[in-house]
């Protein structure tokens, strides 16, 4: 029988090559890695520490994702807000990713009921600016580590329409969910009117035709314009952690 040689990565910019028999710890890496590469790895690790410590000084929260495109004059704009108003009478913070349109709706309809208003920014060259009303809020540099604190310890993700950052935030959290890597929570997408037909399509395409997924995932997440269905999901969240902390 030929036995295969180990393989060999070689690592960029430079001759020496590793072996991939075994982990390679972190110190071992980094003699691997150019000033560029070690740079963004502090970068990385400095964003995850400040991250953590930021996010967990939150109250309770509800997350809400959507557009940074989205104008004060559009009808998702003024529902964002109100929606983002009865979340803080419900006594939870509002979490965005802190920049214009749909998420300045959402922390602007908390910050003017009185209720804490958190953004989580990201830098980007285009779009993302920190949005007037954010009682308090942190910058990152990477979509992935934003990503990890807007979905951290929330009690539930609201997503308003947007495009395809915000179908990222939502498909990699519904997948995290359907694969049980985070615990149970309400997802709820607002706007029947922008997400009933992106949804069948999807059941269309991905349930019927390719069966990419099963019939259980389409109970993961709630289409509605209701304000007072949102809320009422958000109270049954609530009471049903009540109710296991106390069994």
């Amino acid at each position: 029988m030929k036995i295969k040689k180990a393989r060999v990565l070689k690592v960029k910019k430079t001759n020496v090559p590793y072996k991939l028999k075994r982990p390679i710890s972190r110190s071992q890496l980094m003699e691997y890695m150019d000033e560029e590469e070690k740079s963004r790895v502090r970068r990385i690790s400095k964003g995850f520490r400040e991250g953590f410590k930021f996010i967990k000084n939150a109250p309770e929260s509800i997350t809400v994702f959507g557009s940074a495109r989205i104008s004060e004059d559009h009808p998702s704009y003024k529902l964002t807000r109100e929606l983002g108003a009865r979340i803080a009478d419900e006594g939870y913070a509002v979490v965005t990713g802190g920049a214009g349109g749909l998420m300045e709706a959402a922390n602007r309809g908390a910050y003017e009921a009185g209720g804490e208003s958190i953004g989580v920014n990201v830098i980007l060259p285009t779009e993302q600016h920190i949005n007037p009303y954010l009682t308090k809020n942190i910058t990152l540099d990477y979509f992935f580590s934003r990503k990890v604190f807007l979905a951290f310890g929330t009690e539930a993700i609201i997503v308003a329409p947007g495009g395809f950052g915000t179908l990222d935030e939502l498909f990699e959290v519904i997948t995290l969910l359907q694969t049980n890597k985070i615990e149970p929570m309400p997802i709820i997408l607002l706007g029947k009117d922008f997400w009933e037909e992106i949804f069948k399509l999807l059941e269309k395409k991905f349930l019927h035709e390719y069966k990419t997924i099963s019939r259980e995932d389409l109970n993961l997440y709630t289409i509605t314009d209701d304000i007072n269905e949102v809320i009422n999901i958000i109270r049954k969240k609530e009471q049903s952690d009540l109710e296991e902390t106390f069994s």
